[in-house]
């Protein structure tokens, strides 16, 4: 076969295993490194030899650098500064103190339980003192982790690459040159570290200055500019101090997010498309060139060695380097199970391994063995566990709160009021002028402007909020910006009023919700907010007849008297959505459509601005059916008796309490009353 077309298979076969383990990790929720590695073993030569990176001679040497500080840029570019200042101290710890805590334990293990020599011990901690970013961020965005622990684990992931990649050269250098000067050592690492912040903080500041003048350029060519300014940042740091580069780019991503770039979301976006090719590419070519037998020759200790960096090393360095900080135990748990290690581990290694044999020297194979041990089961291990431990642990993120509505109507309006009352952030965005002077006048935070532009919904608050809810009067526009919103934003919770016809429902319908209720009528409600022919009402769904609760409420929306607008629960308010369920306990605020005669109307006026939540004798008095009191009885005593079924009227509508009327219901009685079904918490 052709040298040329062998490479190209090669290459064709890396990149398609890669991006299709992408997606069975994306399917299966895991972590996609878990699927990566698994191809890329079974694809090399101790598999079905399929790929075999050695084609490639010194170009994999490049591809993986080049990889790497890609990775890195992005991994600093995704770094918000706000949040890491909460966590600065043992941020700070951790990056210091905790990498010198990490490099010695891991070294005493390494000797002591799988016996390698102290030089080569202390190589193969220097290269897993790192936590990777390519498994950290993904598997943070999976567990949806309280986000102080979260900005700590992916500002560490990020900050000790480059740090330990540093170390890592620096123990390298000792073990090929005999050179173990502390001062010399030490002066290395300033000097590398240095030059990588001084020609990365410049660097960034250059770019992001040039992309924001260069108005006659496409983003797409833009993208591309900063693609190339950060190799050649690279390269040049490289070739003043080596190893100095992954820090130059690290603070390069981080300068270029701190600039507020026009375009910095579409530039994240792009380079996250790029490290997620060339993670997935990396992981396979470097886990093909990985030899099983060697695995194997490692013995037990190995395991052990691995045992003790997560289960002794890794635990006493977190509560060492956050013992200042406000964390609590459980937080301080979490971060220490949570060090999976990354694509800079498991690059470096394969490097090394190459030097170390080039010169002679004995452990190359070893380390590089022993390093993908650490890799395979900590990531096995934690992130296959994290959502777990997570749950255990009581850890699950609440604290995105907040509501950004799109759309500036009475309805609309009313909601925002509602959450502001609450103390929670609240913003509207709308293009009419005369609508956005009316959420000024109810003291609301407004925009005029887009719901499209992506700076608006980011200088409104986006990222931070926990729900966006698109409610204009247009279907398929409510569709296309939740769709936009996603995609850019992806909130905890998007929600919109969406077209009747079935077959425009966004791909993305399971993040994306139906909000209120199927088919929702907004401009009659609208017009009955301007009327004042509305009454603002709660309930809350107690035991027992939470089941005729339940149906008189679905009975009054089905007859199109009532709308549910928000629930709350655990002391958390939420806009409805159709797929969301309720239970026992529950708060359930609703709009009541009561009409008022004409003359009546002229007098008292109407603004919706001035509604009260309040218990409605229209929805709360209901008559208990005895056969409801009877059941109860039955469930406190536990006798076994039979009890009579309820008549039809009593139990005649199904537990989903938005389900939609199927005949148009006439309006035109005034004196129509809500049918007396079901029961809601006492008699007349």
């Amino acid at each position: 076969m052709d040298a040329s077309f062998e490479i190209t298979l090669l290459i064709v076969l890396t990149v398609t295993a890669g991006i299709g383990s992408q997606v069975l990790a994306e399917y299966f929720k895991v972590p996609g490194i878990v699927f990566l590695l698994v191809f890329g073993i079974l694809l090399g030569p101790s598999g079905l030899h399929w790929v075999n990176p050695t084609l490639l001679g010194n170009g994999l040497e490049v591809i993986v650098s080049l990889s790497v500080a890609l990775i890195l840029f992005e991994g600093g570019l995704s770094l918000e500064l706000r949040d890491l200042g909460r966590v600065s101290g043992s941020l700070r710890n951790l990056v210091t103190f905790g990498t010198l805590i990490a490099f010695i334990g891991g070294g005493m293990a390494a000797h002591g339980l799988a016996e390698f020599p102290w030089p080569i011990a202390f190589l193969y901690a220097a290269l897993v003192v790192v936590t990777g970013p390519t498994v950290v961020t993904p598997l943070l965005k999976q567990v949806r982790v309280d986000r102080q622990v979260a900005t700590l684990l992916e500002g560490e992931g990020v900050l000790i690459d480059p740090v330990g990649a540093i170390l890592a050269v620096l123990v390298l250098d000792i073990v090929l040159n005999g050179d173990a000067d502390p001062l010399g050592v030490l002066s290395g690492l300033l000097l590398r570290l240095g030059i990588g912040v001084a020609l990365g903080a410049g660097g960034g500041w250059l770019l992001s200055e040039f992309i924001t003048r260069a108005n006659f350029l496409s983003e797409e060519l833009k993208n591309l500019i900063v693609l190339a300014g950060v190799w050649f940042l690279f390269v040049l740091s490289q070739f003043l101090v080596s190893e100095s580069g992954l820090m130059a780019t690290v603070v390069a991503g981080m300068v270029m997010r701190a600039s507020s770039l026009p375009e910095e979301r579409m530039l994240r976006r792009f380079k996250s498309q790029l490290t997620v090719l060339a993670v997935s590419v990396l992981f396979v070519l470097l886990a093909a060139d990985l030899s099983i037998p060697s695995l194997f020759a490692l013995g037990w200790g190995s395991l052990g060695t691995v045992a003790v960096l997560m289960f002794v090393v890794r635990p006493l360095n977190v509560w060492i380097c956050t013992g200042n900080s406000n964390m609590d135990w459980r937080q301080k748990l979490f971060v220490s199970w949570i060090a999976p290690k990354g694509i800079v581990s498991a690059s470096v290694a394969s490097l090394f391994s190459i030097l170390l044999t080039d010169r002679g020297i004995n452990g190359g194979d070893a380390i590089k063995a022993l390093v993908f041990l650490t890799i395979i089961i900590t990531v096995l291990l934690q992130g296959l566990t994290a959502k777990w431990v997570v749950r255990w642990l009581g850890l699950e993120s609440t604290t995105a709160t907040g509501l950004l509505i799109v759309g500036s109507n009475p309805l609309s309006r009313l909601i925002a009021r509602l959450f502001q009352e609450r103390g929670e952030a609240v913003a509207l965005v709308d293009t009419d002028p005369e609508a956005c002077r009316e959420a000024e006048r109810e003291d609301l935070k407004v925009f005029l402007s887009s719901a499209l532009d992506t700076e608006v919904l980011e200088e409104a608050g986006l990222e931070s909020m926990g729900t966006f809810l698109t409610m204009t009067s247009n279907g398929e526009v409510n569709t296309v910006l939740a769709q936009r919103a996603m995609e850019e934003f992806e909130p905890p919770r998007t929600l919109a009023l969406l077209p009747r016809d079935k077959s425009s429902a966004p791909a993305n319908k399971v993040k994306i919700k139906q909000a209120m209720m199927p088919e929702f009528p907004l401009k009659m409600w609208n017009q009955y907010l301007k009327e004042g022919e509305v009454k603002l009402g709660e309930t809350v769904l107690e035991e027992p007849g939470v089941a005729f609760q339940k149906a008189h409420l679905q009975a009054l929306i089905r007859s199109g008297e009532l709308v549910p607008l928000l629930r709350e629960r655990d002391r958390q308010l939420q806009v409805l959505s159709t797929s969301d369920t309720w239970e026992t306990g529950d708060r359930i605020i609703y709009l009541l459509h009561a009409p008022k005669p004409k003359l009546l109307k002229r007098l008292s006026g109407a603004n919706s601005s001035h509604l009260k939540v309040e218990k409605l004798p229209e929805v709360e008095e209901v008559a208990v059916p005895t056969t409801v009191r009877d059941r109860a009885e039955l469930a406190e005593d536990g006798e076994a008796k039979v009890i009579p079924r309820p008549a039809k009227s009593e139990t005649s509508t199904a537990e989903t309490p938005t389900s939609t009327p199927d005949k148009t219901v006439d309006r035109s009685d005034t004196n129509h009353s809500p049918p007396e079904v079901g029961l809601n918490r006492r008699e007349p």
